[in-house]
């Protein structure tokens, strides 16, 4: 019988007592860096020990410490996958500007740049939406400010992820689980922080791609999978004004895939997973781009595995891309087959529904049961707890439904 392995995009619920102990942080003088506490870090790592026990009883095979280690000091958080490191870097400083408050920019044909994020076209579309105060779409709280890079960027967050290392090594052993993943953020989606230090874009992409390769290879060389959080790669679609051609987004985003692959050289590509994704805010997201238009580029990107959006009413469709693309040898897609914008929980037919679409066009071992994006900030554990054992019960579904197939066959 055919197997599916099964994993998720990397965030999930925080306990209570894990958000009370992150919102009783000190925060230092930088409004950036939060206080580690010896209460704190044994608190995280028992947190994690019975997270990884209760992943590998809901049938999650590559398992991830659910960014316990990234601090979220409030239940609704939808940003802690980015704003973790800005405690691991230095050079970035809190000037009052930020991706909230700067001024909009506008492209032109052969000058593409990103504006502000109250300027993404779907929020000005929705704008009533997005900023009704009884139902607003963007109930987020950040654990700290965002900053500036003032400096040159150095990474300072070895102590930091050698915890989380530690903290997921611990549970695997405890649990008798196999593989682990730990998430860490791209230079792409890095360096869409305001730039006051580097000549130019390009420079500023770069010097992030040198600061978080110390944090992949760290992670790789504990023998875990490093899962790079990237939605730059599509969501910055959305985030330019005027919506520009196909072929200048694409021009935009190349060097973002460079720097990707210049900061993951070296790296075995079985041990590092790409996880793409629109922005994983609820709204309608009529501007995203198409799969279609940026699947070959991403493709490009060094990771054995690709983590993608195909679970919500925006991208379900687009599982037929596969029939057009050529998997490369080697590689392996995990299609989101849970969705992280909604409280209904999906039937596990569905779910085996989703899943055998995926491995009847690429191969049932080249298939990574997922979910869209992190259930973390965005769903209530309970309901994230379902969705995961939804997820499990699907993957075996469809592993017998795939295993009659080839028997009849």
């Amino acid at each position: 019988m055919p197997r599916i392995d099964v994993s998720h995009a990397g965030s999930l619920p925080r306990t209570p007592e894990l958000l009370a102990a992150n919102a009783a942080r000190t925060l230092a003088a930088d409004g950036l860096t939060l206080e580690r506490t010896p209460e704190l870090e044994s608190l995280l790592s028992a947190a994690v020990a019975d997270l990884v026990r209760r992943q590998r009883e809901l049938g999650v095979t590559i398992i991830g410490d659910g960014e316990y280690g990234k601090a979220m000091s409030s239940a609704q958080d939808y940003g802690a996958w980015w704003s973790y490191v800005f405690q691991r870097v230095a050079g970035l400083e809190v000037t009052g500007e930020d991706i909230f408050t700067e001024a909009p920019q506008r492209s032109a044909p052969g000058d593409i740049r990103l504006t502000s994020f109250p300027d993404r076209r779907d929020w000005v579309r929705f704008a009533d939406a997005y900023l009704d105060p009884e139902h607003p779409l963007l109930e987020s709280t950040p654990a700290t400010a965002f900053p500036a890079t003032t400096g040159a960027l150095r990474y300072i967050g070895q102590d930091a992820i050698a915890a989380d290392i530690a903290n997921l090594q611990a549970g695997l052993e405890g649990s008798g689980a196999e593989q682990g993943f730990l998430t860490a953020l791209s230079p792409g989606s890095a360096s869409r922080i305001a730039n006051r230090h580097y000549g130019s874009e390009e420079e500023h992409i770069w010097a992030w791609a040198e600061v978080l390769r110390e944090e992949y290879r760290a992670i790789v060389d504990a023998g875990l999978i490093v899962q790079i959080d990237d939605p730059s790669l599509a969501e910055n679609f959305d985030q330019i004004n005027p919506e520009p051609s196909i072929e200048d987004y694409l021009d935009f985003t190349r060097i973002r895939v460079e720097a990707l692959n210049h900061a993951i050289r070296g790296l075995p590509e079985e041990q590092v997973r790409l996880h793409l994704c629109w922005g994983s805010w609820h709204g309608p997201h009529t501007t995203d781009i198409g799969l279609a238009e940026i699947v070959d580029l991403v493709l490009e990107v060094n990771a054995g595995s690709y983590s993608f959006e195909a679970a919500n009413a925006r991208h379900e469709h687009e599982w037929r891309v596969w029939e057009q693309v050529a998997l490369p040898d080697g590689k392996r897609i995990a299609p989101g087959v849970i969705g992280h914008a909604t409280n209904v929980v999906e039937h596990p037919e569905l779910v085996a529904d989703r899943i055998e679409r995926f491995a009847r066009i690429v191969g049932p071992e080249r298939v990574i049961a997922s979910t869209d994006c992190g259930l973390g900030g965005r769903i209530h554990p309970s309901i994230a707890v379902a969705k995961l054992e939804s997820l499990g019960r699907g993957a075996r579904l469809a592993e017998q439904r795939l295993g009659a197939s080839v028997s009849i066959v």
